[in-house]
């Protein structure tokens, strides 16, 4: 950049440095906030109307009918709402709160996808406690989107889900021992039922069947 070019942007900025520009970008910050805000708003009034059944008094049978015939949302949407509401509710209390809203930075506040994707790994059987909590803060201190909290998702998911090979030979022969199992005592039920074998037969079988059983205690 020569030194033309460069004073003249100088001079540009400092024209914009002014009461208007200002204004204009705090206005955008808190419009930031009011339009994240907007929607837990919404969610609470949905939550409500869902709980209390207000809609069979409108003359709706369910939620989903009320919601997308008088409300213009599809069911998976307004299901989301409400759901990522209810875990709002149940685990961060704290962001209901307008303290928190006025306490943090508009780009940081979380978004209902983003907030929708940790709902949803709550349920992971693959991620652990600490897992969950580094997502949590992830979401609700750093403001993370939706579409990169995804990917600390999956590849939390992939790094969990890789076993040693000792591991996993171990899992394969508990998989072939159930499986052997099954046969048994779908061949003890069928064979007591239509009697194709003797008893003394039976009571092997179901012997053999008690001692594979403790195997996988």
């Amino acid at each position: 950049m020569s030194i033309v070019d460069q004073e003249e942007r100088i001079s540009k900025l400092k024209r914009m440095d002014n009461p208007t520009s200002k204004e204009l970008r705090v206005r955008a910050a808190e419009g930031t906030k009011n339009f994240k805000a907007a929607w837990l708003s919404f969610a609470q009034v949905l939550n409500s109307i869902r709980q209390d059944k207000l809609y069979e008094y409108w003359g709706y049978e369910k939620f989903e009918q009320y919601s997308e015939r008088e409300l213009g949302l599809k069911k998976p949407l307004a299901l989301k709402l409400v759901k990522t509401y209810q875990f709002v509710e149940q685990q961060e209390p704290a962001f209901l709160k307008q303290e928190f809203m006025e306490s943090h930075e508009a780009s940081v506040l979380p978004e209902l996808d983003a907030i929708n994707v940790l709902r949803l790994a709550r349920n992971r059987k693959e991620l652990t406690k600490q897992d969950f909590q580094e997502l949590r803060k992830q979401v609700f201190d750093k403001g993370r989107n939706a579409a990169l909290l995804r990917k600390d998702l999956l590849s939390m998911i992939r790094e969990r889900q890789q076993l040693d090979p000792d591991e996993e030979r171990e899992q394969r022969n508990t998989a072939a021992l159930r499986r052997f199992l099954n046969a048994i005592r779908s061949f003890k039920k069928d064979a007591e039922s239509l009697k194709l074998v003797r008893a003394d037969v039976i009571k092997k079988a179901d012997e053999l069947f008690r001692e594979l059983e403790l195997q996988l205690d």
